[in-house]
């Protein structure tokens, strides 16, 4: 595996004030993380798959029209591309970006097992989907799921940016009130939302039940992003986002899904499917397949102070004793 140490590269330190926001609101906004060249990368590439420069991430769409028709780009539908790093190198390259690997390895860290990838364009007219709460799709076992909204344009209430309740992270995990089509999160390879009312403002709310848990915790926030600020949020916090009501503006963002590699995966296979990405497992784990780089430690050797560490935990599972 290739691998670089954090010495030959300036670490994103995460201060206590904004750990301490993180926990208490559900969600953490970091302005300016991924540097001027790092988004220009991923906007390239997302220029690249939407007039067809790039095809071999066509199969990750059913919407194949809009790619074979590079003359007519406005047939771009609100395709969300489901797992782009299995087939791609900047998309496995931007899912385990150092900078957002210090972010994670603060938070929920320091182990860290990077599991989904997905590409959402939103053109105008246009994106949205109700309230909802990510653990609910992706489960974790001890419950360690993060996610981390990457702006690959400015994201603001004219085009449908993300809203959040804060602090409705401590609420549990609801279902769905009404099981309905494109609502269950892994649709096949394409990830598709509940499709847009006539009136985006009241978009499928009269069966969200989450519409009412996200009142309790007061005026939801629009979350505004640039190019290159980075979301953290918690899996139980309540989230949502609009249809684009612009003319011209895309949404475009790179969402990013991770939890702490001693939880146990159950989706999308098990936890051998997914990359360890920062840190140690007892649990099988995945590297790299594109030859991203990683900053992982050297193994201990055996009967060293780091192995005798080593301590049993309830259930069987391993972990490491802090000092």
């Amino acid at each position: 595996m290739n691998e670089t140490t954090a010495s030959q590269r300036s670490r994103f330190t995460v201060s206590v004030e904004q750990y301490a926001e993180y926990h208490r609101n559900g969600y953490l906004i970091l302005r300016g993380l991924l540097e001027q060249q790092d988004i220009a990368r991923l906007q390239s590439w997302t220029d690249d798959i939407y007039y067809g420069r790039v095809t071999e991430l066509d199969h990750l769409s059913r919407d194949h029209a809009w790619m074979k028709e590079t003359a007519k780009p406005e047939r771009l539908s609100s395709a969300r591309m489901h797992m782009p790093h299995q087939h791609n190198e900047t998309a496995e390259w931007g899912l385990l970006h150092p900078r957002l690997l210090d972010v994670l390895e603060a938070l929920i860290g320091p182990d860290v097992l990077a599991l989904q990838s997905m590409l959402f364009f939103n053109p105008p007219g246009k994106g949205g989907q109700g309230w909802h709460q990510d653990s609910f799709y992706i489960q974790t076992q001890p419950d360690s799921l993060i996610g981390a909204w990457v702006a690959l344009d400015r994201a603001d209430e004219q085009n449908g940016c993300l809203w959040v309740a804060p602090g409705s992270h401590n609420e549990p995990i609801y279902p769905p009130a009404e099981a309905r089509k494109g609502y269950v999160h892994a649709d096949g390879r394409l990830i598709r939302g509940l499709e847009p009312a006539k009136a985006p403002s009241v978009m499928d709310d009269a069966i969200n039940n989450l519409s009412a848990v996200a009142a309790k915790y007061g005026a939801s926030l629009p979350v505004v992003l640039e190019p290159g600020d980075v979301l953290f949020f918690h899996s139980h916090l309540l989230h949502r986002s609009y249809r684009n009501e612009t003319a011209d503006r895309f949404r475009r963002a790179y969402v990013l899904h991770y939890c702490n590699a001693r939880s146990r995966v159950p989706w999308n296979g098990s936890n051998e499917n997914h990359i360890l990405a920062r840190g140690r497992t007892h649990l099988p784990y995945a590297t790299p397949a594109l030859g991203t780089p990683l900053e992982l430690p050297a193994e201990p050797e055996s009967g060293s102070e780091a192995e005798s560490m080593m301590v049993a935990m309830p259930g069987g599972d391993i972990g490491m004793m802090e000092m």
